[in-house]
């Protein structure tokens, strides 16, 4: 046994023992990690990358923003859109391209008015091509929001606009189904124009350069440790918030979290599947549904992964089911698609219940594939080197070493496993730094089209730059089309063309485990977006 792996299985036992010594965590033996009621202590596994509404793009800045900002509409835990900082649900034209949202007399932190033209400089400015949002396109429903981003048309001319400080009308150039979810996803939150202004290049990289008009606002932010939220005196609805005070510790590896947890240091956590035989039937652990799914991509911009055959094989060699029951362990579920099992399909029916996946593992015709794809290529063996890039938490490394070992036993492809921190791998993988990616995506809303779109042509969630102009033409002709039994027809059809073509190894549709002292209540997770809400929790705590 090497080195790391006893330290591994020291700390396991050594949690075990705590644990057991603890007498377990029913009932009000224990009590919370901030010593009272107000206070809830919780961990994350990452550094939030970025807290700029325009430029945010992952699920922990994510969390983040959700608890200290708010858009026109909030999702409530059913997953509905419910009015926020509008006062009601918007009025919608007969044709249903003109939305008009009427504000309630909501505050931002320091005591200023939120403005329908906080609104309209947020929006404007993602789709500024020098903001270079990478979220732009999700604003691109907007009428003439896609020409302003490519520079064909002024700001002026986008369809959104402040009738006045209380009322913002909103022009689409097509009928959206999901525009009211759209409404309460961060990046349609609002951003004060003199705040941006003040700190320029320097915005949103400390907690002192933000203002919010949340539930809580961001007081403290140590960089790669802890980050503290506190109740925002200035929130509209602030009667509802129950908690003075979050404490937020960033720790990568998951037996300290554990050790914290079972220490009465933490009231939530995270956990990996190595630890979730321990908290098996107690009350403490909490599975959290998403509507997420994971995959590796290929780098086609390389000549190896060009070829149909390499890709099909490497899809063909993994065993999704095993990863899923004997390294997650967390109630995902084994993927042969792109589209998640909660996913919306029609009124009645789950996407997948309409277009059923199939979950591929054949070792022997991984073989095969591999060996023609090889002498299509003109080689012998593969490139000299070849990684697997992800993240550096646990419970990524784990995936990736089993990654690893089930290429090299089915197919022969030896690949480097490089975990490295969350925000790097996010930026290697805009940059086509890697050979295989495991990437994940959370929905945005609840509809196909949130993963659809990530795979057009030249998109910017298109990591592997995997094209297919059929693909392209059903996901666009989708973005239009009124009819929507037509409509998610195509959408079907896209994703076969996505599967076919290997153009990503579908791994498996995320669920997460996490373990949470019983006096917590009120806490609930947005399947879209992958985010915890605090506005309504509270400890239920007795000394």
């Amino acid at each position: 046994m090497n080195k790391k792996r006893l330290l591994s299985v020291l700390a396991f036992v050594l949690i075990c023992a705590l644990l057991l010594a603890s007498c377990g965590f029913e009932g009000n033996a224990i009590k919370p990690a901030g010593g009272d009621n107000r206070t809830f202590v919780l961990a994350e596994s990452a550094e939030p990358p970025n807290l700029d509404v325009s430029k945010s793009t992952d699920e922990v800045s994510s969390r983040i923003l959700n608890n200290t900002m708010e858009g026109l509409l909030r999702q409530d835990r059913n997953g509905r859109p419910q009015p926020a900082i509008a006062a009601q649900l918007p009025q919608v034209s007969k044709d249903k391209r003109t939305y008009t949202f009427t504000l309630r007399n909501a505050r931002w932190s320091d005591g200023k008015p939120v403005r329908a033209q906080d609104f309209v400089f947020s929006w404007l400015r993602t789709l500024n091509a020098k903001t270079k949002s990478e979220y732009a396109f999700i604003l691109f429903p907007i009428q003439n929001a896609e020409e302003y981003n490519a520079g064909k048309v002024s700001a002026s001319q986008v369809g959104v606009k402040a009738l006045d400080d209380s009322h913002l009308q909103v022009k689409l150039k097509f009928p959206t189904p999901y525009f009211m979810e759209l409404c309460s996803f961060t990046t349609f939150m609002p951003q004060r124009e003199d705040i941006v202004n003040q700190y320029g290049s320097e915005y949103a990289l400390e907690a002192n350069r933000l203002i919010f008009n949340g539930p809580f606002t961001l007081s403290n932010w140590e960089h790669e440790a802890s980050f503290t939220l506190k109740k925002n005196s200035f929130y509209w609805d602030q009667r509802k918030v129950r908690l003075d005070r979050v404490e937020g510790k960033i720790i990568k590896d998951v037996a300290s979290t554990v050790n914290l947890y079972s220490a009465n240091r933490l009231d939530f956590t995270e956990i990996n599947p190595e630890f979730a035989a321990i908290f098996e039937g107690k009350s403490d652990r909490t599975v959290i549904k998403e509507m997420a799914s994971w995959y590796i991509e290929m780098n086609q911009t390389k000549a190896f992964f060009k070829n149909l055959n390499i890709r099909k094989s490497i899809n063909y060699g993994i065993d999704k089911r095993s990863l899923t029951k004997r390294v997650l362990k967390n109630d995902s579920v084994p993927a042969g698609g792109l589209m998640p099992t909660h996913m919306k399909g029609d009124e009645k029916h789950k996407f997948r219940e309409l277009s059923p996946d199939t979950v591929l593992y054949d070792p022997a015709k991984a073989k095969q594939l591999y060996a023609a794809g090889l002498k299509e290529l003109g080689l012998k063996r593969q490139p000299d080197r070849l990684e697997i890039v992800g993240d550096d938490a646990d419970s990524s490394k784990k995936q990736m070493e089993y990654i690893k070992e089930q290429l090299r036993k089915n197919l022969g492809l030896q690949v480097e496993v490089t975990a490295i921190p969350f925000k790097q791998r996010l930026q290697r993988g805009k940059r086509q730094q890697f050979d295989l990616l495991i990437s994940g995506w959370n929905a945005d809303y609840n509809d196909p089209m949130t993963f659809s779109d990530l795979f057009l042509s030249g998109g910017s969630y298109n990591r592997g730059k995997w094209s297919n102009p059929t693909y392209d033409q059903l996901v666009r002709k989708s973005m239009t089309n009124p009819n929507d039994q037509e409509r998610l027809a195509d959408l079907m059809k896209a994703e076969k063309i996505l599967i076919q073509d290997a153009a990503i190894v579908p791994l498996y549709y995320r669920s997460r485990l996490g373990i949470k002292k019983p006096f917590v209540k009120g806490i609930y997770w947005i399947s879209t977006g992958s985010s915890y809400v605090l506005k309504e929790t509270y400890l239920d705590w007795k000394k």
